[in-house]
């Protein structure tokens, strides 16, 4: 499982850079790498043998002392005496997932791509083996049947929802996540680098002139209510790791379901219907996975082979 995120992930990150360079596509993205601190001897010797793991596949991942972490993120010096080590990936990116997902519905429109908002699909519609349209309630609050040449259906945690139904199984299930964005104050202070903190499995990351403090999973179905526990305790650690960049008083915090399957492997290819495919299940690694798994659905709608050692379904 873990080589098929490594080479979807591989894939996408190649799919982003030709992106960039070939569309003026912003979103406050930084190319400095991700940075995994530990607090812990254990977690840091675990995490050790796992980079020279994953160094065998062409992933760059380097083990860090203490002086070396400090050196990257000079942020962090002011908690050195909790850091034991860490590992360091110099080719991770990151950026602004919704930014990122504005300019290209952008880009997209001006190429003649037509999008629906307000629209809610409520069921496919399936007639001699194939999909013969999606029924939904329009912006106008009608019922309308939409047909077309092929569906994709990437509704992340409610995937399901419309294959179960039509007899197509897609095991995913959500897990809900918390953010926090807090404005930076102070800029010295804050990181440049996007830092996961492993013993509490908060990522950190430089959003412009804000930091997002983003982890915690939540089994509690579709409910998208707001724990004010989760919040604060994301706030907390924020404060303890950076406290003289933010406001932690103008914390904005979101929550949303991130779509997981039981190995953690996304579902991208074809079904039993000849023209129904998936792009779902990406779980935390959405972001990371996003170019490519558009790529390689694209490519494979059009009867092509992705150039990836990757499990697609139908294969």
């Amino acid at each position: 499982n873990m080589l098929q995120i490594l080479a979807i992930s591989k894939y996408s990150g190649a799919a982003l850079r030709e992106l960039r360079s070939a569309t003026p596509i912003a979103y406050d993205e930084l190319q400095r790498g991700i940075l995994q601190i530990y607090t812990n001897r254990e977690g840091f010797e675990e995490a050790a043998q796992a980079a020279e793991l994953v160094r065998q596949y062409g992933i760059a991942r380097e083990v860090k002392t203490v002086e070396e972490c400090v050196a990257l993120e000079p942020a962090l010096s002011a908690r050195r005496d909790w850091i034991v080590g860490g590992t360091y990936t110099a080719t991770d990116e990151t950026g602004d997932a919704r930014k990122f997902t504005q300019a290209l519905a952008t880009l997209a429109a001006e190429r003649g791509v037509a999008f629906r908002f307000g629209v809610t699909v409520e069921s496919l519609a399936v007639a001699k083996g194939t999909v013969c349209g999606a029924r939904m309630v329009n912006e106008n609050n009608r019922k309308e049947v939409l047909a077309a040449d092929a569906y994709v259906v990437c509704l992340a945690s409610h995937t399901p929802k419309l294959l179960d139904p039509i007899g197509v199984r897609g095991l995913i299930y959500p897990a809900k996540g918390y953010s926090a964005t807090l404005p930076i104050v102070y800029t010295a202070a804050a990181p440049t680098i996007s830092i996961t903190d492993d013993a509490k499995s908060i990522v950190f990351t430089r959003l412009g002139n804000r930091l997002r403090v983003a982890g915690t999973a939540e089994l509690s179905g579709y409910d998208l209510e707001l724990n004010p526990v989760r919040c604060q305790a994301l706030t907390k650690r924020a404060t303890e790791w950076f406290g003289a960049a933010i406001d932690p008083a103008r914390a904005e915090y979101w929550t949303g379901l991130r779509p997981a399957t039981p190995s953690n492997v996304p579902l991208i290819g074809s079904t039993r219907y000849p023209n129904l495919y998936l792009n779902a299940g990406h779980g935390t690694l959405g972001w990371t996975m996003a170019a490519g798994s558009g790529k390689a659905i694209a490519e494979i709608i059009s009867g092509r082979k992705p150039d990836i050692d990757f499990a697609f379904l139908g294969n």
